[in-house]
């Protein structure tokens, strides 16, 4: 069976740098599982890698949907399956790597998105709301409507919630016994790596990273989407980064406290994003604080495959 190989761990642990290299050691391209690279102008706040830093490694699915426009994960799955497929056929491994949970489900499990009950606007909303604001605050509207089903299912399986919620929304009648069990993908075989550091390092890597966003011109950049019209009620403005600044030019904030909640959330999304990828029974997990090298990390990796 052909095989991807899906590189995932929380922000600002070293992904980017390493699936470079382990595509370059693979002679293959990197299709991009994070829900802000996507959108075009969205460059220093989503830590987009630049032309340099991609070292002339092709890379997928980043820079191609305007901000204005909504970007579904139903969406995501197809054009990914697309490269996934052109790069097989090839004989290329497809390198998938990024920090979107919902993206990765989208390529792990055969999930049915669209059928009979559907409400695409609402879905998005409530995916967009897990990723910022973990996957509780949506499971306590599951509790408001469908108490059963909320008993039912657990939090973390985000899917379900969501689906749950999008049936009772378009039918009004509660999940009842609906099937909403994922199945696990047959198109292809998943090698899951997960990148990870001891916790304190990790937040400093953070708080390191949002010091030189800004220093990047993060702020110019927000002002810049502003003034072509783009509001907090964008799906692209949603994003860690973006929603904070916007909220400093708004006057919501002042600077140093801005820059303190944009650390704190971005800190609060990478523990959200370890627990989303430990459900993951096969996931195997890399320290990258006990290799001496990043060679000896890409060495690692490409054993697995």
């Amino acid at each position: 069976m052909k095989k991807i190989l899906v590189i995932v761990g929380p922000t600002a642990v070293g992904k980017t740098d390493i699936s470079i290299d382990v595509a370059k050691a693979l002679d293959t391209e990197i299709i991009s599982c994070d829900s802000v690279q996507i959108y075009k102008r969205l460059d220093i706040g989503s830590a987009k890698p630049t032309i340099d830093e991609m070292q002339g490694v092709k890379h997928h699915l980043i820079d191609f949907v305007e901000p204005d426009q909504n970007y579904s994960v139903s969406e995501y799955r197809q054009d990914a399956q697309a490269v996934i497929s052109k790069l097989h056929a090839q004989g290329k491994i497809p390198v998938i790597t990024g920090g979107t949970g919902l993206y990765v489900n989208a390529l792990l499990y055969e999930m049915h998105f669209g059928e009979n009950a559907s409400d695409e606007t609402y879905r998005q909303s409530l995916e967009s709301k897990a990723e910022l604001e973990g996957n509780n605050a949506v499971h306590d509207l599951l509790k408001q409507v469908d108490l059963q089903a909320s008993e039912k299912i657990h939090p973390n399986n985000i899917r379900r919630v969501i689906r749950a919620l999008e049936i009772n929304k378009v039918t009004g009648k509660n999940v009842g016994d609906f099937t909403l069990d994922p199945v696990r993908t047959k198109a292809y075989e998943v090698v899951l790596i997960g990148l990870t550091r001891e916790r304190s390092k990790l937040y400093d890597r953070i708080n390191r990273r949002v010091d030189l966003m800004l220093e990047a011109g993060l702020i110019e950049e927000v002002e810049k989407l502003k003034k072509s019209g783009l509001d907090d009620s964008f799906q692209s403005m949603q994003g860690i980064g973006y929603k904070e600044v916007l909220a400093y030019l708004n006057g919501l904030y002042d600077l140093d406290a801005m820059i303190s909640l944009l650390k704190q959330n971005s800190r609060r999304y990478a523990k959200r994003q370890m627990t989303w990828f430990k459900r993951y029974e096969e996931i195997q997990w890399i320290d990258l604080e006990t290799f001496s090298s990043k060679e000896a990390v890409v060495k690692t990796i490409l054993s697995t495959i």
